[in-house]
């Protein structure tokens, strides 16, 4: 499944990479614009999705202390671990 949905994305991108390139100047700033909307609005979304989560917000807070603090434990560290 996941490498159907790959391949179908592949296909999208190639097919809109070959209309862009078709595209005057002029429309292609507009379609540019316009991807931009985009991915800012699902990047948006994703962030609501994140603090809709109970809890996330404070613990992202506190995650945010604890790096200005330098209480931090590097990857290899926990991964030794695990």
């Amino acid at each position: 499944m996941a490498s159907n949905l790959s391949t179908e994305k592949e296909g999208l991108l190639n097919l809109a990479a070959t209309r862009l390139r078709h595209l005057s100047l002029e429309r292609l700033r507009v379609a540019n614009d316009f991807l931009a909307y985009l991915e800012e609005r699902e990047e948006n979304e994703a962030t609501a999705e994140l603090l809709n989560i109970e809890g996330f917000a404070e613990a992202f807070a506190e995650a945010q202390l604890q790096v200005e603090d330098g209480d931090l434990v590097s990857f290899n560290a926990v991964r030794r671990h695990v």
